[in-house]
């Protein structure tokens, strides 16, 4: 669905942790563009219906991207990545998160 345009493989290559999975993204993407271009379209679980929620408007008005970056939350769409940045999604009452 989502990938990586042309010329972006001469960009420098960076890469950081979605929980315990490595993801590959380029300097000055999102974190939210990365993990889509990575093929990862869940970001957290809905707290009413527990249904798997990711980016919608990807200009930081929807709010469907929260994550948590060292304890924080925060809006992946927003957020720059950089190398060596931990990722984690957001816990919900139940376990696991539906890709």
């Amino acid at each position: 669905m989502f990938k990586f345009i042309d010329g972006e493989d001469t960009q420098t290559s960076i890469s950081f942790l979605l929980e315990d999975q490595k993801i590959e993204a380029t300097e000055g993407m999102s974190v939210a563009a990365a993990l889509l271009a990575n093929g990862i379209t869940t970001f957290r679980q809905s707290a009413v219906s527990n249904e798997g929620r990711g980016p919608f408007c990807l200009m930081g008005t929807c709010y469907e991207c929260v994550v948590l970056i060292d304890g924080v939350h925060v809006q992946a769409c927003m957020t720059q990545v950089r190398a060596g940045l931990s990722v984690d999604r957001i816990p919900t009452a139940t376990t696991g998160i539906e890709e």
